[in-house]
């Protein structure tokens, strides 16, 4: 059974589909989803969505893009939820994210240093709550990385979401202790960097994830995106790795039960 680390099912591209779509997900071999946050409308639609569906758990964040939202208001609120509904409460809350750095469409230095702020604000969050964080990065490479040192991030661990950065980078994020979200961009053929990192890293520290809707795989590409297209991903993982495509899903799945201290 497969364990999705990383979607957004409260996303409104799943509005017309979404209960009979997750209903499906266990007659298809999906066990676990981690629902993650983005902002905080978002947060409160994956809690809403880990109290009606058993196999759903989640992640409360604000995405770097949205870091706007944050002020001490709003964090507070974050706090709080993430706090009183987290795992080790015996709720369904098992990481602070998605959070980090996307310089992609903001190259305005004062956005850029509010992401900074509050990527180190909420890295503070899980620190403090003893949950994982799950870090978003995109053409910000050098900062993330600075920053992660800097804070001490390897005291706090979590996963590298959606990783699209060199090797030379995955190696200093696996002596952080990190894991790293593969999703369906290892499907794409320009992906030779990609495929070069997975087949570097160590399968414990690889877990699955959509990013659904978005990033869906060969043959799929294009498309909406949902949890039911990870075996393209477990099979591109086992055709690199020369392994067995359920032996990929078995490890992964361990690997994420680890990370997010979820015992089933």
């Amino acid at each position: 059974m497969i364990f999705e680390t990383h979607a957004h099912y409260d996303d409104d591209a799943f509005d017309n589909d979404r209960k009979e779509l997750l209903l499906s997900m266990e007659e298809a071999g999906i066990e676990t989803i981690v629902n993650i946050g983005a902002n905080i409308e978002s947060c409160k639609s994956t809690l809403a969505l880990c109290r009606e569906y058993p196999f759903v758990y989640g992640a409360l964040g604000v995405h770097p893009s949205d870091a706007e939202e944050l002020n001490e208001e709003t964090f507070a609120w974050l706090k709080q939820a993430a706090e009183s509904n987290s795992i080790q409460k015996g709720g369904k809350i098992v990481a602070i994210g998605e959070i980090g750095l996307d310089y992609y469409w903001d190259k305005e230095e004062d956005v850029q240093e509010n992401q900074r702020i509050w990527f180190e604000k909420q890295a503070n969050l899980a620190r403090e709550l003893s949950l994982p964080m799950v870090v978003h990065s995109r053409d910000a490479a050098k900062d993330t990385m600075d920053m992660m040192k800097a804070m001490h991030a390897e005291e706090i661990g979590g996963i590298v979401h959606c990783y699209s950065y060199s090797v030379e980078q995955a190696k200093e994020y696996l002596k952080m202790g990190f894991y790293f979200g593969i999703g369906g961009v290892l499907t794409f053929s320009n992906a030779k960097k990609l495929k070069e990192v997975v087949e570097y890293l160590p399968m414990d520290a690889i877990v699955l994830e959509t990013d659904c809707p978005y990033l869906a795989p060969v043959p799929n590409r294009g498309k909406r995106n949902s949890s039911l297209n990870l075996p393209y991903v477990a099979k591109e993982i086992a055709v690199i790795k020369g392994m067995d495509e359920e032996e990929v899903i078995r490890i992964t799945r361990e690997n994420a039960k680890r990370v997010y201290q979820i015992e089933r």
